[in-house]
């Protein structure tokens, strides 16, 4: 969560948005505040189908902010970019993105750029790298989750079964709901599934 603060008492930010929390890393705000880095769970699910969180807030922060610094880039820019390198399996969604990317430049960590059409793009700034350095290995296990997820899905997500899932399902929907199907019918199918996920289960 990020904390602002003007001077010993909590603040708010440029919007008008009071921040508070425990912890965290105080840096040099804008306007007289003070930025207090610390912990949150805008960061949306962690990985495919596992109910968790791929990144907390402050992890997110600190992705976006790599990101930015390898080249300026827009809000969509960065979910395009997260999702190519997890092999589509997670993509932030752009309401925890857009508000991160503002907070990023609140902080003073990125600055907004010129940039052609209606887009804001976003580069980072000398107290933005120094914090990447800062913070240089707890990101690189970040960038190192991303690319564990990715390499899952590669192994986890194969061309080949994607088509013959394809093609199993358009069978079974072409033959269930034939005006002739019967219970005979139904239960000689579902044998045929059954021995199928045997023989799968049974693979070495």
């Amino acid at each position: 969560m990020i904390v602002f603060e003007r001077g010993s008492r909590g603040g708010h930010n440029k919007h008008g948005m009071r921040h508070g929390g425990p912890g965290g890393r105080v840096f040099g705000g804008r306007g007289g505040f003070s930025v207090r880095w610390g912990g949150g769970d805008e960061g949306g699910p962690r990985g495919p189908g596992r109910g968790r969180r791929m990144f907390d807030s402050g992890e997110l922060r600190l992705v976006l902010l790599k990101l930015i610094a390898e080249q300026p880039r827009h809000g969509y820019d960065l979910i395009r970019e997260i999702e190519g390198r997890t092999g589509g399996a997670y993509a932030p969604s752009p309401g925890v993105v857009y508000p991160t990317i503002t907070m990023l430049d609140d902080m003073g960590m990125i600055e907004e750029q010129k940039a052609e059409g209606a887009k804001k793009q976003f580069a980072i700034t000398v107290a933005g790298q120094a914090l990447l350095t800062e913070r240089e290995a707890e990101i690189e296990a970040l960038f190192g989750r991303l690319a564990d997820v990715g390499a899952e899905r590669q192994r986890t997500d194969g061309g080949p079964i994607r088509r013959a899932m394809g093609n199993l399902r358009l069978v079974l929907q072409q033959r269930l709901t034939a005006e002739d199907i019967d219970a005979d019918r139904l239960h000689e199918v579902a044998a045929l599934l059954d021995e199928v996920a045997q023989k799968i289960e049974r693979l070495k």
